[in-house]
């Protein structure tokens, strides 16, 4: 009997859908997929109906035999699955707005994935993940879960850290789109083979080298970089401002473009503060986004992926995504960047961190590549910070401490005053108190006390 491929997809009426379901299709000769289920919450349940509706058409376009299902129980979806992805935004928009507009109130950048914005999703999302593992160990053991949700690093970090779920890899479409950049500078075909050298943690990754047909050719995208030749920008969500010229050129390292928020944080802010006062929040932004791509997924003649999704800030989730299950269920051996625990394989760093870098995929797991068993000196300093920031979250999400949270506020490198810390804090947390049930006491305490006042 033909072994039939299950995927179950969380976070089914996320407006990236399209972009998963046009990935399935590309890849079908290879990725038979039997049975995809599309999974939400009831919040977004007319999000989920649009999705449906567009992907059915999708995949009768595509003329495949592929059936799909959608449902609000996620256990009913995940029985013998044999991939589980998830692309959550606990909280949706409305969320994302307030872990944005809040730290901008004092001063500091509101980003979804780093400083004050991206604890307080992670605080959010990690309680949420380990129930998700604790349906699949029960309902599909042998699954992997694919993680695209944010903050992706942090989430695995917490996964390794504190279950025993191993099967669980989190992806990112920034190296994707580093490769993409290095491919079309280069000119590159189907024919050459590209391998990277990519290092570092999520929303901080590093290449040290690019090799074509086995030759290195990173200095001249370095140089061509530095000449302004080039935009290694992919991420729509981020200004594409230039690094320093003379900077990089003593790094000796391509920084993918999170890195101007630590590199350039004073014109980071600035143009934030700007963008805030003349279109909204970046969250802001996306719904009013969100809306015109969903009033277009409803069009019944559409039947196709739209262009305009690329502006919303996924593009190649799917090469992520879909060549991640790919290399695994059919055992290709190929070259990916995705976030697992190393295990000592890097010697500078400890061996029990999770970090993103380039690996080997394949039926039996991950393998980081063998080429890469050391950080680059010059940027540990700042690694090892984020780390132990990422860490300090994750200790905060399982504890409900809100002295937790201090602490992993004031580690990360973009906030700057223990006074603010624990003010941005306070309004993160009761703004958010409805998706934090394991600060419940902490919430309590802080009503209280303006009460009081």
């Amino acid at each position: 009997m033909e072994h039939k491929l299950k995927i179950v997809t969380i976070g089914g009426g996320s407006s990236y859908t399209p972009e998963l379901i046009d990935g399935f299709i590309k890849r079908y000769p290879e990725l038979p997929i039997s049975e995809l289920w599309l999974v939400d919450i009831e919040e977004g349940k007319e999000k989920l109906d649009i999705i449906y509706d567009l992907s059915l058409r999708m995949i009768k376009n595509a003329n495949i035999p592929l059936k799909l299902y959608k449902t609000l129980n996620r256990r009913e979806a995940l029985k013998d699955a044999d991939f589980v992805t998830t692309q959550l935004r606990v909280g949706l928009l409305d969320a994302r707005e307030k872990d944005e507009i809040i730290p901008l109130r004092y001063g500091y950048l509101g980003q979804e994935t780093n400083g004050a914005g991206g604890l307080f999703k992670g605080l959010r999302t990690i309680p949420v993940i380990f129930d998700i593992i604790k349906d699949v160990e029960e309902l599909c053991p042998q699954a992997w879960i694919i993680n695209f949700t944010n903050p992706a690093g942090m989430i695995t970090e917490a996964v390794h850290r504190y279950t025993n779920f191993q099967r669980f890899v989190g992806v990112c479409n920034v190296p994707i789109g580093m490769k993409m950049f290095i491919t079309e500078a280069l000119k590159l075909t189907e024919k050459n083979h590209l391998s990277i050298d990519l290092f570092g943690l999520n929303h901080m990754v590093f290449i040290k080298d690019i090799f074509v047909d086995g030759i290195s050719r990173f200095d001249e995208i370095l140089k061509g970089i530095i000449a302004h030749s080039y935009s290694t920008n992919s991420v729509k969500n981020i200004t594409g401002l230039s690094f320093d010229s003379g900077f990089l050129s003593a790094l000796k390292l391509i920084p993918c473009s999170y890195l101007q928020y630590y590199f350039k944080y004073k014109e980071m802010l600035a143009i934030e503060i700007a963008e805030f006062y003349k279109a909204g929040t970046r969250a802001q932004v996306v719904k009013k986004l969100e809306k015109s791509l969903f009033d277009l997924y409803q069009d019944p003649e559409l039947n196709v992926k739209p262009k305009q999704l690329e502006q919303r800030g996924g593009a190649y989730y799917s090469d992520a995504a879909c060549e991640v299950i790919n290399a695994i269920y059919n055992d290709k051996q190929t070259e990916h960047y995705v976030n697992i625990p190393h295990h000592g394989h890097i010697d500078n760093i400890p061996s029990d961190w999770v970090i993103e870098m380039t690996c080997q995929l394949g039926r039996n797991g991950i393998t980081p590549h063998k080429r890469m068993t050391h950080f680059d000196e010059k940027v540990l300093g700042l690694i090892y910070t984020i780390k132990e920031f990422e860490i300090a979250t994750c200790e905060a999400a399982i504890s409900g401490n809100f002295n937790d949270i201090l602490l992993a506020m004031n580690l990360n490198p973009l906030v700057s005053s223990d006074h603010d810390a624990r003010n941005m804090a306070k309004d993160l947390l009761l703004a958010h108190k409805e998706y934090l049930p394991n600060f419940a006491e902490a919430i309590k305490r802080l009503e209280e006390e303006s009460m009081r006042r």
